[in-house]
């Protein structure tokens, strides 16, 4: 799917298809790069999550943007939701780590488990929205949980992107532990320090993928 997403992003980003263009039917597409018709749609919607194309339905696959500049994650546009969650995880984590009770921290621990051990991309996604939801929980006021329950699709939609494009799974396992083990000393600062690091990664691999560019050929054949 990477392969087929940086051809298509290629073809786009060096002009050969220009905005207002439709790119050519999945059937056309899967013919011409030897791939599946479920690879392919992955990497469709990716070109969309990017920003570059738009989906209309009964009519295709149109170019809309020349370049990538940011993703949408839902109704959020994904600096927006980075900042929104820099002014709001990043407290709720030294919050958390005051507060926490005893079932806070079993709750977590026993998602965090799980995820470690998940090899399904979906349903590791959906863990993540709910650790974020229970470090939330563990700061025990409800107005932080309604926030991050209002961009709980767009965080999922985000750490499916990332998953997807910039391998975050096994790093966001690891940022996660660090931010539990802060909850579970009770340290505060332990707590700021790891959320903060774990959305600085998240914005760099954001960035990343952003700023990515291909040397593909414009004919990738069976190489995508």
């Amino acid at each position: 799917m990477e392969a087929v997403l940086a051809h298509l992003r290629g073809t786009i980003e060096r002009g050969e298809y220009a905005i207002g263009d439709k790119l050519p039917s999945e059937a056309e597409l899967c013919r011409t790069l030897e791939v599946s018709r479920p690879v392919l749609r992955e990497a469709l919607r990716a070109l969309q999550t990017m920003g570059l194309t738009v989906s209309r339905t009964g009519k295709g696959t149109f170019v809309v943007a020349g370049s990538v500049e940011d993703p949408t994650f839902g109704d959020y546009a994904a600096s927006d939701l980075l900042e929104v969650r820099r002014h709001i995880e990043i407290p709720v984590a030294g919050y958390a780590a005051l507060r926490r009770t005893p079932e806070n921290l079993d709750h977590l621990v026993h998602i965090l488990d799980r995820m470690e051990r998940e090899t399904d991309t979906t349903a590791w996604v959906a863990m993540d929205t709910l650790f974020h939801l229970a470090v939330a929980e563990a700061a025990q006021n409800p107005v932080f949980r309604r926030v991050i329950e209002e961009i709980r699709d767009a965080l999922a939609r985000q750490s499916a992107f990332l998953n997807e494009l910039g391998g975050r799974r096994e790093q966001s396992n690891r940022e996660h532990r660090a931010i539990v083990e802060a909850l579970v000393d009770g340290s505060e600062l332990d707590a700021v320090e790891a959320m903060s690091h774990h959305l600085d990664r998240v914005e760099t691999s954001l960035t990343d993928i952003v700023r990515r560019r291909t040397d593909l050929p414009a004919q990738a054949g069976s190489e995508s």
